[in-house]
């Protein structure tokens, strides 16, 4: 992800409005690896500038979405979450505390279906692994920590 005033000339290029919220999620975004969801980035933006809406945050990552600088990522882990990091790379997945973290998986883009799709083109190809994190293996079942997606999760 671009730097928070590269974010915010992007904005400005593109007639979108530049506020003290929007540059607060720039700013809590920029180098963030954790993944997080528009609640948890509300949570930490909040703690900064009370007065700032959940709508305004959601607002924000949708506007980032939609000009290619996060990507929204479905993990099913409930809701949406997102990325910063929009080179090519794939994900990890703990099933019992929700974090997710970055996983480069050399040659997905060479997995195909196993029966040939006749007129179908893939335009991207997605790898999601799922199973326990450290953390979680070294814990009993049912203490999850709860912090999962929060902006400063490795």
């Amino acid at each position: 992800m671009r730097s928070p005033a590269e974010l915010t000339d992007s904005f400005r290029a593109r007639g979108l409005k530049i506020t003290p919220q929007r540059q607060l999620i720039f700013r809590l975004l920029h180098d963030n690896r954790g993944h997080p969801s528009a609640e948890t980035v509300y949570a930490a933006a909040v703690v900064e500038m009370p007065a700032i809406s959940l709508r305004t945050v959601y607002q924000t990552l949708n506007d980032l979405s939609a000009m290619g600088e996060i990507q929204t990522l479905d993990l099913g882990t409930g809701a949406a979450r997102f990325d910063p990091l929009t080179e090519e790379h794939h994900h990890l997945v703990c099933d019992r505390c929700g974090t997710v973290r970055d996983v480069t998986v050399e040659e997905a883009g060479s997995l195909r279906p196993a029966e040939a799709l006749e007129g179908f083109t893939i335009g991207s190809v997605d790898v999601i692994f799922r199973g326990t994190c450290r953390e979680c293996s070294s814990r009993p079942s049912g203490s999850a920590t709860g912090l999962e997606g929060s902006p400063s999760e490795a």
